[in-house]
């Protein structure tokens, strides 16, 4: 009802003036040598209206006041354009772009993503448009108006911790990128934005590909793509200074510069970032410092360029969740750091309860083109990570931790108060390599990657309240893990005539992953699986005609086990690698108002990892296969252009992801009680089920409204379906349906002083829904009573981050 009157509201106001007097400007953008058109070129008027030309190289710029205004057009790989017009006499422009006298950096991404005419399903974000809306947010809330996106955060503001699921997977089954360069973990497959903070800044664009995708180098694409792009040389010299603050103590400083290109064809581009917040959780801050710096070297017919970047948090810990029986009461609530009395009452808390971990990148691209047919990429690359989070932990047994009871006179002291704190130390390097062929039907590109992971995990009791001399940073733990990753793929496409395109990709893939050593409960982790994986993709597409086209594809990929499945299971439990057969079929409608896509997917799971709620043999959780799960459903994307000042977005998703046939497992507590009486756990056969944590509704739909050429607004609003946490299909054991509200404003200040001057204005959940985006649960049964224990995370009610950027 609250949504109803202020959506209403706002049409109200915005409605008379949609009538007011208004000049537009069209053109067209085409490559000099040929007249084809460029699609994606970018467009900028006056410094701060920006947009990307269509498919057939279209624009149109609505809305425009009297006079004369500057236009500037770039494109990867063609000069750049510039060029007065004036408005209302200035004629439909063809906008001819020459080629660049030096080789685009564009090539360090081409061999892993999705081209134009590719039978897949896909959407490009710009980072023009990830600027305006950057106040210091982490990636994934950037990224909101991609269909089946959803996003969590932990301290509930979308700084610090923070996760993202698309199609119901997870960033354990995203395959995500930096430059091509693979960015997820590889023992754990998972990614955390939290170590790259403020990487948006330097982003030129993302390509978020759904499905299985292209072949791409790193973990396995078990749902998704997201490959990230950072920026572009800039031909001309800058510099500028982004700043934010807002609720929760919320505080963004970046600064940003780049010399330009020199005559001899260098370049040099860098950043520095600090965000900080309180959080809304309690004690949820986090301490975020980023930096980037890229040095290049081009000429017509090469490209050497060297990337480094990292980051640097401190967060305090906001990961266990809220139980759902404080919701209501305390919804802030954080169990992290509890100090507790010898009667269990709660003390205080741990001021250190911190995650403490850097991050840094080091990426060296080549690329040279032999000819106008033979183009041959490459990258070397160092991945270290090291760092640790602590934890207070109330009256431990000593043994636990290989420490000797304490000896006090009489007195045999086996438990106490400590802090632990647990480290990973690791290198991830290797080795990108491309060559890509093309003719005039024919585009064919051979590739490859091998990576190799060195990774220590290992535990330290820094502190504790009783224990014999000597024994403070006592390392009770260690392992290693090491792991091969080696890919080799070969894909093609063909146009077959004016209208018909054919797509083949096929990669083979070998892993090798050694595992040695103690885990923190002391059992051993000793393991060593080995795969050969071969992944075949195929699509068509087809250009009805000019302002649509559809296409099919069908794709196959194998994902490995990551290292806390085999960490988990029991002695002699067997683990299978997963399956997925991905089928997509599209269809995309182009006009000069009208932007619209569909697809339907089927993806066919086999054996894939789900949590069950069995535990192994010391009581850890555990995942299983489970031998035949699907997903299947249809996505919806719109955009349309009503007038002149006013356009409207509309994203939706509707699925089913499904279980055949699954077996929960719940803990008998009175085993541990009477173990020769009493059964470890019950088995439920509960038939088909619902995946966990994949919503069968994705929606969300923005409103645009340019009053004039300097200032935008923008309303978004979002709906999430109910997600269950465990696989029961339980609403007990669930997330409830949400719907939230978000409002963009960007201001442009004409002055002469600075290049740009725009104000930003973020206000976020505009009528303060009490909802949460994550969870977890475990049940277990006592004197024959079923209970439940859980975590639930809570976002943050109405709260907003003003920005300023200047740039020089």
């Amino acid at each position: 009802m609250k949504f109803n009157t202020y959506f209403s509201c706002v049409l109200l106001i915005l409605f008379p003036l949609l009538g007011k007097a208004q000049f537009s400007f069209s053109g067209k953008v085409v490559a000099a040598t040929d007249n084809s058109p460029v699609p994606g070129a970018h467009i900028m008027l006056d410094d701060h209206s920006r947009m990307v030309s269509d498919q057939d190289g279209n624009f149109v710029f609505k809305n425009l006041p009297k006079g004369k205004h500057q236009l500037v057009v770039s494109f990867i790989g063609f000069k750049t354009y510039h060029t007065e017009i004036s408005i209302p006499t200035q004629k439909d422009l063809m906008i001819s772009l020459a080629e660049a006298v030096y080789l685009s950096d564009e090539v360090v991404v081409k061999a892993s993503r999705a081209g134009n005419n590719a039978p897949l399903t896909y959407a490009h974000v710009d980072g023009k448009m990830i600027e305006k809306t950057n106040l210091g947010s982490d990636l994934p809330y950037l990224l909101q108006t991609t269909p089946s996106l959803v996003v969590t955060s932990d301290a509930g503001t979308g700084i610090g911790y923070t996760g993202l699921r698309i199609r119901g997977s997870n960033e354990t089954r995203i395959n995500i990128t930096m430059n091509g360069v693979p960015v997820n973990d590889a023992e754990s497959h998972g990614v955390f934005f939290v170590d790259m903070p403020d990487l948006a800044s330097s982003v030129d664009n993302i390509q978020v590909q759904r499905g299985i995708g292209t072949s791409t180098n790193g973990a396995a694409a078990f749902g998704a793509s997201i490959n990230i792009k950072t920026d572009v040389s800039d031909e001309d010299a800058f510099a500028g200074i982004s700043t934010a603050a807002g609720s929760y103590n919320t505080f963004k400083e970046t600064v940003r510069f780049g010399t330009g290109r020199s005559k001899k064809g260098f370049t040099l581009n860098g950043r520095l970032s600090k965000i900080s917040s309180d959080g809304y959780v309690d004690r949820a801050h986090a301490d975020l410092r980023s930096y980037y710096l890229s040095g290049a070297y081009s000429t017509p017919n090469t490209l050497l360029k060297f990337i480094a970047t990292g980051g640097y948090e401190t967060t305090y810990q906001a990961w266990y969740g809220n139980p759902k029986d404080s919701l209501k009461a305390n919804r802030t609530y954080n169990p992290a750091g509890e100090m507790t009395d010898a009667q269990g009452n709660i003390t205080g808390y741990y001021a250190d309860q911190t995650d403490n971990y850097q991050q840094d990148y080091y990426q060296l691209h080549f690329a040279h083109k032999f000819n106008k047919k033979l183009h041959l990429s490459g990258a070397l690359f160092l991945t270290k990570g090291k760092g640790y989070y602590e934890n207070w932990k109330n009256n431990q047994n000593l043994s636990d931790y290989t420490l000797p009871p304490v000896e006090l006179g009489d007195t045999t002291i086996t438990h106490t108060d400590l802090v632990q704190q647990k480290w990973l130390d690791n290198n991830f390097y290797g080795v990108n390599v491309a060559a890509e062929y093309v003719t005039g039907k024919v585009n064919f590109t051979l590739g490859g990657n091998w990576s190799q992971y060195d990774g220590n995990h290992f535990g330290v009791v820094s502190w504790a309240r009783f224990a014999s001399s000597g024994s403070n940073d006592h390392r009770w733990y260690h392992s290693t893990g090491l792991k091969t990753d080696a890919n080799i793929f070969a894909k093609t496409s063909y146009q077959v005539n004016s209208k018909l395109n054919a797509y083949a990709d096929i990669q083979v893939r070998h892993i090798d992953h050694l595992m040695e050593g103690i885990n923190d409960d002391l059992s051993t982790i000793d393991q060593h699986p080995a795969f050969t994986f071969v992944n075949p993709k195929a699509g068509l597409y087809y250009a009805i005609n000019k302002k649509s086209s559809c296409y099919v594809s069908v794709a196959a990929s194998n994902r490995e086990p990551n290292r806390s499945v085999y960490r988990d299971a029991d002695p002699g439990q067997v683990i299978k690698h997963e399956q997925l057969v991905d089928l997509e079929l599209g269809y995309s409608l182009s006009t000069s108002r009208i932007r619209f896509s569909t697809n339907l997917f089927y993806m066919d799971y086999t054996n894939q990892l789900v949590l069950t709620g069995k535990i192994n043999n010391v009581g850890a959780a555990i995942m299983t296969n489970v031998p035949k799960s699907y997903r299947a459903g249809i996505e919806n994307s719109l955009t349309w252009l009503i007038s002149g000042n006013l356009d409207l977005g509309f994203n939706f998703s509707l699925s089913q992801n499904k279980i055949k046939q699954f077996t929960e497992y719940v803990d008998n507590w009175n085993y541990w009680d009477d173990p020769d009486n009493q059964p470890y756990q019950y088995s439920f056969n509960l038939g088909t089920t619902d995946i966990s944590f994949s919503p069968s509704v994705v929606t969300g739909i923005h409103i645009h409204y340019q009053p004039f050429s300097a200032l935008g607004v923008n309303l978004l609003t979002n709906y999430i379906s109910r997600q269950f946490l465990d696989n029961t299909s339980n609403n007990d054991r669930s997330l409830d349906p949400y719907v939230i509200s978000d409002m963009r404003i960007a201001y442009t200040v004409k002055q002469s002083i600075f290049q740009t001057l725009e104000f930003n204005l973020a206000l976020n959940n505009l009528f303060s829904a009490l909802y949460e985006t994550n969870g977890w649960v475990y049940k277990y049964y006592y004197d024959q009573q079923a209970y439940t224990m859980d975590g639930y995370f809570p976002q943050a009610p109405f709260h907003w981050m003003l920005g300023m950027n200047i740039r020089f």
